[in-house]
């Protein structure tokens, strides 16, 4: 059986042209990328590259891109750094109810180290309130963080204006990008923004690799002491071959950009028409600019909770539960629950996660599958 791929949202596959870029330092230019010699030189040369392109690629300084294992690495990295750099500004931070676990469980161990954090809830939509942000702030708050685009259901934050308010507080603000980087179109100069987290996996590029966008000037320490690779910042033996294959696979990624979103949209937007049922409610925003174009949250009311699921599965679709890094959880979305759901519900809901490799064929046959599931459940079979 050939298998359908929904789950972009929680890996993208490796490009072809990513994987021909990383193959040399792999096996030719394998040296440690701070050796003197020649082989060394060559490898730095490329990471000096990586860097550059990611840099360009959202209108940073090469100076200001940091390469980690992966965006939890980076939200971490931020969550922690920022706030034992600045506390004694204050220990005060600012996020919401549906942040990633990389920033949510950061900010539950510094309850832990005597920090204050402020979870502001979002609207059914999954927005945060600008009013909410304002009302939250404080004198010692030191930071302020909010996702780009929400992982589960793709709900796009209003991250400019927030940045807006953040600064006339004299409030650093970051935002998990993860998701966002590659499908949406940004540039950190315009945004505002003063650390931004990034993911290779999520377009198209290898697992294992991420960056955190730092703009210069701003204050945090190090996550991971060793030597003194990434400026002093981040310790650990630089993985030339990755920042090699994640600079080309964004590099792919903004400039197909377009091209790829208007792609995907008519195939999100066939799904939707097709599947449209009295058993089946959709979750957020489901159409327009504030939602990520491929990600579709999917209730199938008066179900068994994961029994569409499973279904799909063996029908050959894989879809998902929603967050990839909390599959192995029992306790409900926080996305969800969030934005009304009960737990009942957030159980019977499946996400849909849309790629530029996916073709018509594929979605006409998950639109069958999904109404043959449906039909067969209503006749409780």
């Amino acid at each position: 059986m050939k298998r359908i791929y929904l789950d972009h949202a929680a890996t993208t596959p490796l490009c072809k042209e990513a994987l021909s870029a990383m193959q040399p330092y792999m096996t030719e230019y394998f040296a440690n990328a701070d050796s003197t010699h020649f082989l060394g030189q060559e490898s730095g040369n490329a990471v000096l590259s990586a860097r550059d392109t990611i840099a360009k690629c959202i209108g940073a300084k090469s100076s200001e891109i940091y390469f980690t294992a992966s965006g939890s690495e980076a939200d971490s990295w931020t969550i922690k750094g920022v706030a034992f750099a600045n506390k004694q500004k204050g220990k005060h931070i600012i996020t919401t109810e549906i942040e990633h676990p990389a920033v949510f469980n950061a900010c539950e161990w510094l309850k832990k180290e005597g920090f204050d954090i402020t979870y502001l809830k979002v609207n059914k939509e999954g927005l945060v309130s600008i009013e909410d942000i304002e009302n939250a702030i404080r004198k010692d708050t030191i930071l302020i963080s909010v996702m780009f685009a929400n992982n589960e259901i793709g709900t796009i934050e209003p991250i400019k204006e927030i940045c807006e308010i953040a600064h006339a507080n004299n409030i650093l603000f970051h935002t998990d990008a993860v998701q966002a980087t590659g499908t949406i179109k940004y540039d950190v100069k315009e945004l505002g923004v003063d650390l931004l987290s990034m993911s290779g996996h999520k377009f198209y590029g290898p697992k294992g690799i991420g960056a955190l966008y730092v703009k210069e000037g701003v204050k945090i320490d190090s996550l991971i002491n060793g030597g003194e690779q990434e400026r002093g910042k981040r310790g650990g033996t630089t993985p030339v071959y990755l920042t090699v294959g994640m600079a080309k696979a964004l590099e792919i990624a903004v400039k197909d950009i377009e091209q790829n979103n208007t792609y995907i949209k008519k195939l999100k937007a066939k799904l939707i028409q097709s599947i449209k049922d009295e058993n089946i409610a959709f979750n957020g925003i489901v159409n327009g600019n504030n939602v990520l174009p491929g990600t579709l949250s999917v209730l199938f009311k008066d179900t068994l909770p994961g029994i569409v699921l499973h279904n799909l599965d063996i029908a050959g679709v894989e879809a998902s539960a929603g967050s990839a890094c909390a599959a192995a959880s029992d306790k409900p979305s926080r996305t969800l629950l969030g934005i009304g759901l009960s737990e009942e519900d957030s159980k019977r809901t499946v996400r849909f996660s849309i790629g530029k490799d996916n073709t018509v064929e594929e979605i006409d046959t998950t639109i069958k599958s999904i109404k043959s599931i449906v039909e067969r459940l209503k006749k409780g079979n």
